[in-house]
């Protein structure tokens, strides 16, 4: 048997495009005379089309393309994710076509309602295994949720299956290739079953969904890995000898990415597809000469080409001489297109038209985000005259301690490092700086500073990152309490005074433009907070004891500090 895995970018909605998409598949894999061909979970209408499955017209439409891509299953099995409506409910199912019908449907069991998925809030259970025969082999299929619980591929198994099929749409986070592998591997084991795993690529909004279809044999060891973060229809052989079921690939495995080149090519997929699909005409960038602004324009470029970006120095009264030299020389390395236009007068405008309400207060924040607003305001004037998206620079870090100005370097319609601490944004730029030098060295050495004041730090306001951004982990991304951080060897005060700021920036992040996600939690629609909480998070009181006469047995040729005082 000859299996056509159809690893796919879809458009959630675009249920016309989709279908072309995929009867193109159907005709090249009957060309390579392939017996079956297996598409993504959802392939018909996208995923996760979200509200869109509330409207009855748009569930019509869905039912209507999978009869017209039945029609082309002549010769050649499809096995195809949509949506069906029976007796009144709402299925995430997976279907069987051949020759003109649909010869078999199965319904997902598991539906997934954590983090981004919220699939009861649309679909009903279904509550039965099915089994398809192709040739003499007879198949089970699961749909991704399934394969989570252990008790679908038991039941597999004993309705006489050897190979299961599993489409999915899972979405990327950071080292989620290696938990599907040993997902597969311990169901194999747990089941004697071989298992052929289609996912979906791609981004769909906060979304990308990295692909990595694989097969694993029934017991467990890998025979085929696609490419993540690329289309493409793969060819497998597969026969059957008293051994077990037997894999041939036409196709050679890719090979394992690093981590940090895993996240740079899912946000760059992240952002072409959320440009593309949205219909714009390319991405504008406010280019400072700071790291942020020189990630993300690195991956602009990455992702879209220099012809479809350009970018914007906005120098202020505060800028460094070296931001600007800077800016313009990674925009001369890249080829995009720049210009300069000075925030002075804008800033001063705003300044003497509030400086009668101001009268007789202190500077403060209130000056640094004006001039944050004065940029904003330029950016989305030329957005909007030339049908470019904004991208907007605000890391994770900023977004959690409300470090980035609303209406300023918030305003935009896309975050690519949304989902990126800062830490993480300086390892990506060296990363990407080891292909080629497109980030003077200077941005990524220089001590961090928003530069709204003389001789701003990001430190004057916030602890050093490689401080701050374990605690941002521990708390948003692992769910740990104050007292396990605190536990951990963090100060008390400086937990207490980041978990607060979380919180009170949650209005902040609400308004915030969408972005990549990439870890196990995101800000946005996999963390929904009340933005008028009464609640506080109570740090505990350390206990600090003082020791005193301490005996420490020196060995020899060891140097030792006399201390008296030990906390």
């Amino acid at each position: 048997m000859l299996v056509s895995i159809a690893q796919l970018n879809l458009h959630v909605g675009n249920i016309e495009s989709n279908t072309r998409k995929i009867i193109s598949c159907i005709t090249k894999a009957r060309e390579d005379s392939a017996d079956l061909i297996v598409f993504p979970e959802m392939a018909i209408t996208g995923y996760p089309p979200e509200d869109l499955l509330l409207r009855p017209a748009f569930l019509d439409q869905a039912n209507r393309a999978l009869a017209q891509i039945a029609n082309h299953a002549v010769r050649i099995g499809v096995v195809i994710g949509h949506t069906r409506v029976r007796e009144g409910q709402l299925f995430n199912s997976l279907s069987y076509l051949r020759d003109g019908e649909v010869q078999e449907t199965y319904d997902k069991k598991h539906l997934p309602n954590y983090g981004v998925f919220d699939e009861k809030r649309y679909f009903a259970p279904g509550s039965e295994t099915k089994t398809i025969v192709l040739g003499p082999m007879p198949i089970a299929l699961c749909i991704c949720e399934d394969l989570w619980e252990p008790e679908h591929a038991r039941s597999a198994r004993d309705a006489g299956a050897k190979l299961l099929i599993s489409v999915n749409a899972s979405p990327f986070r950071t080292n989620v290739s290696e938990q599907r592998k040993e997902l597969l591997r311990t169901r194999a084991v747990e089941t004697g079953l071989a298992i052929l795993y289609v996912n979906l690529v791609g981004g769909q909004d906060e979304l990308v969904f990295d692909g990595g279809s694989m097969v694993v044999d029934d017991h467990g060891l890998p025979v085929f890995q696609a490419p993540d973060f690329e289309e493409g229809q793969y060819l497998i052989e597969i026969s059957e000898s008293v051994d077990g079921l037997k894999f041939h690939s036409r196709t050679e495995s890719a090979e394992k990415r690093s981590t940090l080149s895993s996240i740079y090519r899912c946000l760059t997929l992240g952002v072409r597809d959320y440009v593309r699909k949205s219909g714009f005409e390319g991405v504008i960038v406010g280019l400072s000469g700071g790291i942020d602004s020189a990630l993300t324009t690195a991956i602009a470029v990455d992702a879209l080409g220099t012809e479809n970006v350009s970018v914007l120095l906005m120098p202020s009264r505060y800028t460094a001489d070296m931001s600007t030299l800077d800016a313009i020389a990674m925009a001369e390395t890249l080829g995009v297109p720049h210009h300069i236009i000075p925030i002075e007068k804008p800033f001063a405008a705003f300044t003497d038209a509030l400086s009668t309400l101001f009268m007789g207060l202190p500077v403060d924040t209130t000056e640094e985000s004006i001039q944050a607003r004065c940029r904003g305001v330029l950016l989305m004037a030329i957005s909007n005259k030339t049908g470019k998206l904004l991208l907007t620079t605000s890391n994770k870090s900023e977004m959690a301690v409300g470090a980035a100005a609303i209406y300023g370097d918030m305003a935009g319609g896309f975050a690519p490092l949304k989902d990126v601490s800062k830490t993480l944004v300086y390892e990506l730029a060296c990363w990407r700086n080891s292909k080629d030098q497109i980030i003077p060295q200077r941005m990524i050495d220089r001590l961090p500073s928003a530069e709204l004041r003389p001789n701003q730090l990001d430190s004057d306001s916030r602890p050093p990152y490689d401080i701050l951004d374990p605690i941002i982990e521990r708390y948003v991304e692992l769910d740990q309490s104050a007292e396990d951080i605190v536990g951990e060897g963090f100060s008390a005060e400086v937990v207490g005074n980041v978990i607060s700021k979380i919180y009170r920036n949650e209005f902040k992040r609400r308004q915030g433009a969408p972005g990549v996600k990439i870890t196990e939690r995101a800000f946005g629609r996999e963390r929904r907070y009340p933005i008028a909480s009464g609640f506080r998070e109570c740090i505990p009181e350390i206990t600090v004891a003082k020791i005193t006469d301490v005996s420490i047995e020196v060995e020899p040729g060891m140097a030792v500090d006399h201390a008296t005082n030990l906390t």
